[in-house]
């Protein structure tokens, strides 16, 4: 049995070269992959590489810049019980839609997605920007992860169909270095609006830019590749999985809502937490069956690409992705939170610390991008990666509290970055590689991975943190007149009459400082199991020889069952 079964259906066969038109005739598979913008001039592929890696900066920096804009909002509209969404709606807007986002450009035009998608962004984060209420920051922020998820997949489908296999892996890293550096930018960008004259709201406002400076690139340089050219556009709506695109979406949302909510605005008794949490269960059981026996689909047009699991590579990549991410999302919510509670700093200093992670990622990133390839071998990265997000989460888990000093914290970071850089994109490459014939299905497989391991995580480590945390402060203020909702505000980091100066001792207050850095502490449990669970998944790959000529590649292929 090959290592990757991918079936031959004509129609799935996706083209690895951009064209402008119809005409040109799908490359030989025996022959090598397009070099790196053969279809542009320099100074045009020049711009399509800088409009394209600025949207995945922009996804990256909606990602996080919410983080320090929590107080000013609730100030603005209350609802502290709704912050939590905040966070958490971006990348479940995400989620939620990628996968028909990966069918969509497996069957349509990549140009035009791609120009939708940046449409989507920039309308969800307007209605952000304008808010009147609190719902409607949540639901711009649901629309405008919807939005990024298909820029991002965007960019990874651009640079499959215009780079050549021996440098696909450096453009792909490429993408994920200006994400990740959007990320860290994220907290001290939000932090500097909020705290401006502008206000948090140019923390979304400002997204637009994206739109409006590189429209004219998107427009007029960006060439369409069509994967399928000459079948019509209703002909390829009508093969759209939608029962598997609205059960994948209802599953996480509900998963998402019964974790989110349950355990603090309702109790975990509450018929609607147990209500929403089997609601979702059973969706996810209705989407396997639906998605197994092809219910109103078929199985070339079922949104979850069943054929990948199969392989155990790819199985193997999936686990090893979600793990890696989980670990990148853990230091940049958590360790500001840690220096804003244990140093007083503000929202916008305590952001600042997260420099020497976000260098060091951004380096070991670039690293694996330009020597994979001279490599080959993909496994050894994943156990090197494996073992420093082990050690990594393990310190902060085993030691972290009040009196850690700024060098130990930094150390550890500093281990997490190069444990998550070192995969960060891999993934990507190699499942590009693995299956050439179905790119954007294997993109949107690793990305499902990616992006859904960060709503999981996100969701179950607020749930940690905020029940700790909860338990500790309350048994801290015990007897002192102060009511859940402080509590909670307290533990979102907000104006609360919990942390007012004076509003308790320093013996009361040095409580619960020490009750919240312990839930912080706790948090980072998560990121000790993805290492774990990450150093599994690497142990059992298979090794073998990427990024090679197609004809050497195939005689190293092995038996993948």
């Amino acid at each position: 049995m090959p290592s990757d079964p991918t079936p031959k259906d004509p129609k799935q066969n996706i083209q690895q070269t951009s064209s402008i038109t119809n005409a040109i005739p799908p490359p030989d598979p025996t022959e090598p992959s397009p070099n790196p913008g053969s279809q542009y001039s320099t100074p045009q592929w020049l711009l399509v590489a800088l409009a394209v890696y600025s949207s995945a900066f922009f996804y990256g920096l909606d990602t996080t810049i919410v983080s320090v804009c929590q107080a000013p909002i609730v100030s603005r509209f209350g609802n502290v019980d709704k912050l939590g969404w905040l966070g958490i709606g971006f990348p479940l807007g995400s989620i939620a839609t990628i996968a028909a986002w990966s069918k969509a450009y497996a069957m349509f035009d990549t140009k035009h997605m791609y120009i939708g998608s940046l449409v989507g962004f920039a309308a969800g984060s307007a209605l952000c920007g304008g808010a009147p209420n609190m719902a409607g920051l949540i639901v711009g922020r649901v629309w405008a992860g919807a939005g990024g998820a298909g820029m991002y997949l965007g960019q990874l489908n651009i640079w499959s169909a215009n780079t050549s296999l021996g440098t696909r892996s450096l453009y792909i890293s490429g993408g994920g270095i200006v994400w990740g550096v959007g990320c860290i930018l994220g907290p001290v960008i939000g932090g500097a609006f909020a705290d401006s004259g502008a206000t948090w709201r140019w923390a979304f406002y400002v997204n637009l830019v994206l739109f409006g400076v590189f429209s004219p690139v998107y427009l007029f340089v960006l060439r369409s590749h069509v994967p399928r050219p000459g079948e019509g556009v209703v002909e390829r709506v009508k093969e759209m999985d939608w029962v598997g695109i609205v059960l994948n979406a209802g599953l996480y949302t509900l998963f998402v809502i019964g974790f989110t909510i349950g355990g603090t605005v309702w109790p975990w008794s509450d018929g609607r937490t147990i209500g929403t949490i089997v609601a979702s269960g059973v969706l996810l059981v209705l989407f396997i069956l639906q998605q197994k026996y092809c219910f109103l689909t078929s199985e070339p047009n079922r949104i979850f690409p069943t054929r990948f699991l199969r392989s155990r590579t790819f199985i193997l990549l999936y686990i090893a992705q979600s793990c890696d991410s989980t670990t990148l999302a853990m230091p940049l919510y958590y360790i500001p939170l840690f220096f804003q509670f244990t140093r007083a700093e503000t929202a916008v200093a305590a952001a600042v610390r997260l420099l020497p992670f976000v260098v060091v990622n951004i380096v070991t990133v670039f690293a694996n991008g330009a020597l994979l390839p001279k490599f080959k071998y993909y496994v050894p990265w994943y156990i090197v990666s494996g073992i420093l997000n082990t050690v990594g989460g393990a310190l902060f888990f085993g030691t972290l509290s009040q009196s850690t000093s700024t060098g130990a914290v930094y150390g550890f970071s500093i281990l997490l970055a190069l444990g998550t850089g070192l995969v960060q994109q891999t993934a990507y490459s190699v499942a590009a590689a693995k299956a050439p014939e179905h790119v954007p299905d294997a993109m949107g497989f690793i990305n499902s991975a990616q992006i859904g391991s960060v709503v999981v995580a996100l969701t179950l480590t607020s749930l940690v943190f905020q029940n700790v945390g909860f338990n500790n402060v309350r048994s801290a203020l015990s007897g002192l007149n102060f009511d859940d909702a402080e509590i909670r505000a307290a533990l979102d980091g907000t104006k609360s009459r919990v942390l007012e100066s004076g509003a308790v001792s320093a013996e009361v207050r040095a409580q619960v400082e020490a009750g919240i850095v312990d839930a912080i502490r706790w948090s980072f449990i998560t990121a000790l199991l993805a290492g774990v669970i990450g150093l599994v998944a690497a142990l059992l790959m298979r090794w073998e020889a990427l990024f090679v000529q197609p004809k050497a590649e195939e005689a190293n292929r092995k038996d993948d069952a």
